[in-house]
């Protein structure tokens, strides 16, 4: 029997806090004419700064979507994404790349490493890739914070996978981006490594500034964020909020009321 999700939730923040990443009125459509699919309808909400959120629900409810737009990777079909005060409609898209480049850290489920490079080497790409010189003390500091200050010299593919996504994530830093967009950064780890990786995006949070919105199936990683958005059919249903809302426990309860 198919479950009904509630009605979506209208999540729109005061107009005073700051937030690192306002979605409003969001929506997005795949195709057109009769095949044409709403993966979004109508997102409004505000990610604070230096917040950790994780977003969750069904295959299908436009998590991953919701990502790439907030992210600039995919353009709305209508609606605004504004980051650090920016409304991303209004860049060109050699202006939108550039503030990716600049401004956004990314950590995917199969790392997205350079084979031939070592791991400095990666962690230093963004900056080369833009021109500037890396900062060794920068780079240091983020090995030493990943635990990989000794496998600087090693290439991916000597490395396991826990330590391939503590180096994506250490590059995903090495730019002091506004925000961290993670995408399943834990889908292809074991139960330790995962641990490691959320707690260096905790610690990215709350020692750095940063601000992390992550896309997850896994309660257990959830629990790790100031607050879950759910999702289903596109429409952000439910929020929870706050260490007592934020267990596993409590998100794989509400996660079964979405028929997940």
């Amino acid at each position: 029997m198919k479950t009904t999700p509630p009605p979506p939730i209208d999540d729109r923040p005061a107009a005073d806090e700051h937030m690192a990443v306002q979605l409003s009125s969001l929506r997005k459509v795949h195709g057109k004419g009769a095949a044409a699919v709403t993966a979004l309808h109508g997102i409004d909400h505000g990610f604070p700064a230096s917040t950790f959120t994780a977003v969750m629900g069904p295959s299908g409810s436009g998590k991953s979507t919701l990502l790439h737009c907030a992210a600039g990777l995919e353009r709305p079909t209508a609606g605004t994404v504004v980051l650090g005060g920016r409304d991303l409609g209004a860049l060109s898209e050699r202006k939108l790349t550039l503030m990716r480049r600049d401004r956004v850290g990314f950590v995917f489920q199969d790392f997205h490493l350079i084979p031939a490079l070592n791991v400095a080497a990666n962690v230093e790409l963004p900056l080369r890739l833009a021109g500037s010189q890396p900062d060794a003390h920068r780079l240091d500091d983020l090995l030493a914070r990943v635990g990989l200050n000794d496998r600087r010299r090693h290439r991916p593919g000597q490395l396991s996978g826990g330590q391939r996504q503590r180096v994506a994530l250490a590059r995903a830093l090495i730019t002091r981006p506004e925000v961290v967009f993670a995408d399943e950064p834990t889908g292809a780890l074991d139960r330790a490594s995962g641990r490691e990786v959320l707690a260096l995006l905790r610690g990215a949070v709350d020692d750095l500034g940063a601000t992390v919105i992550m896309v997850t199936h896994d309660p257990q990683a959830a629990a790790w964020a100031d607050e879950v958005l759910l999702l289903a059919d596109g429409r952000l249903v439910d929020r929870l909020a706050g260490p007592e809302a934020t267990t596993a426990e409590t998100i794989a309860a509400r996660l079964a009321a979405l028929g997940v």
